[in-house]
């Protein structure tokens, strides 16, 4: 049978697993809702973790917690935020929506392993996973803390780095083939020339303005619940509590966060995340579009479009020898579609904020994290083994332009819309030249043709 300790808690005594260092209310909750795969992001479990030695810290310099335990307190942080109890943190995301036991999972552990290290000293004092770990605190402040904390660093340290990535190599695509003429498509039909360098930097333009719309929207994040503990009061925590978590969770993490200066506001409402996120389903509307066009310009090889050449990854059929798919677009746009799904969760989660608190944090956090993981795996991705490996097809593109009917707009200045449509219709129906029906309509010389149907001058 498996080892097993007893711990207690208001209901009673409970069974945990001897190697684990979490408590009675874990362990409940693992029994009460084992629901689904998905678990607690790791993210969140470490935002939590630092706002648990911060809080350690502050309630020391308040002359609430001994200095013992604040040491105990914080060298079993500083342990956990190197991944030594990964394991130790089993909880579903599916509980209960303050995430309360998510809370209490890192409390537990956290004075659970704290009380071994006081014991392994000789120390007599013990550390309590509520009256010393959540010390000034409520999961009802502590989560909402945390998601924003969690949010932020994912941003800022993952996801923004990806998009720079894929910029630069959008940047030098720009610039290899910025005289390299093509036909331009709207609708789906030939249109105008530009250049492939002019096309590309529409992609990155997007993700320009898809990275400072992240940017702008993230500042929100690094306004904190902490403070406010069970309903925006601040009950149970010195009144300095809120700034001086703020202050300790800023010279922790290197960002500037500041406590709110509305607690009831910050326990129930989740609109910061909402307008993060929508920053995230932004980028994704514009990753899909890069990607659709990657693929489209690709597609064939001898019976598509066939502008672009990517790389080849891996074999693309199981019966037909040969044949290469465009595998990271459709990754990539596989990973847009669960974005846009994610920010339907997160705003209908948001708009539940009852009274004073919104009870759908957990649902919302695992969104948001899995949303920043998604996007940053999956550009990164797609840079490495599309983007950065692009090659042009030069010789299908000139014959596409030299095919092109739309050529044709460059003489409306000359001889008038209607006229010109008339060339193009001509050209169209007898499978000629542009240049063969303008001749044959008598409207334009083989010369005048010449001089100013040039599609390098139309971009």
């Amino acid at each position: 049978m498996e080892k097993y300790r007893v711990e207690r808690d208001t209901l009673g005594d409970v069974r945990v697993p001897a190697d684990k260092f979490w408590g009675a209310q874990t362990q409940r909750s693992l029994k009460n809702f084992d629901i689904g795969t998905e678990k607690m992001p790791i993210e969140v479990i470490y935002a939590l973790t630092l706002i648990k030695k911060a809080a350690a810290i502050v309630n020391h310099e308040l002359g609430k917690l001994t200095e013992v335990k604040m040491k105990a307190i914080v060298s079993v942080c500083d342990q956990i935020l190197l991944a030594r109890y990964k394991d130790h943190f089993p909880l579903a995301v599916w509980q209960t929506g303050s995430g309360t036991q998510t809370n209490m999972n890192v409390n537990e552990v956290i004075a659970n392993r704290a009380n071994d290290l006081l014991l392994n000293q000789g120390n007599n004092e013990q550390v309590h996973p509520n009256d010393d770990v959540n010390m000034s605190q409520s999961s009802n402040d502590t989560f909402p803390t945390a998601m924003h904390i969690a949010a932020y660093k994912k941003l800022t340290e993952d996801l923004l780095p990806a998009i720079t990535e894929l910029k630069t190599t959008m940047i030098n695509k720009e610039k290899a083939f910025t005289n390299i003429v093509k036909i331009g498509r709207t609708h789906l039909q030939d249109a105008t020339p530009l250049t492939l360098g002019q096309e590309i930097s529409g992609w990155r333009a997007m993700l320009d303005k898809d990275e400072t719309m992240v940017v702008e929207s993230s500042k929100y994040l690094r306004s904190l619940a902490i403070g406010g503990t069970a309903v925006g009061t601040g009950i149970n925590a010195h009144p300095e509590f809120g700034d001086k978590m703020a202050e300790q969770l800023s010279k922790l993490t290197g960002y500037p966060f500041q406590a709110s200066n509305n607690k009831f506001h910050a326990l129930t409402s989740h609109g910061e995340i909402v307008f993060v996120h929508g920053a995230l389903k932004a980028l994704a509307a514009d990753l899909m579009k890069i990607a659709n066009d990657v693929r489209w310009l690709a597609s064939g090889p001898r019976s598509g479009i066939g502008e672009l050449i990517i790389p080849a990854n891996e074999p693309g059929s199981s019966i037909m020898p040969g044949k290469v798919n465009p595998t990271q677009s459709e990754a990539l746009t596989m990973v847009a579609c669960q974005i846009f799904g994610n920010d339907a969760t997160i705003g209908f989660a948001a708009s539940q904020g009852n009274f004073e608190l919104n009870v759908f944090k957990p649902v919302i956090i695992f969104n948001v994290i899995q949303s920043i993981s998604l996007l940053t795996d999956s550009i990164r991705s797609f840079n490495e083994k599309c983007a950065v490996g692009i090659e042009v097809n030069e010789k299908v593109i000139t014959m596409h332009v030299e095919r092109s009917l739309m050529l044709v707009t460059a003489l409306n200045p000359h001889i008038g819309y209607e006229k010109a449509a008339e060339i193009a219709k001509l050209a169209f129906r007898e499978n000629s030249t542009l240049k063969e029906a303008a001749i044959k309509t008598g409207y334009v010389s083989a010369v005048q043709f010449d001089e100013w149907v040039k599609p390098e001058k139309m971009v």
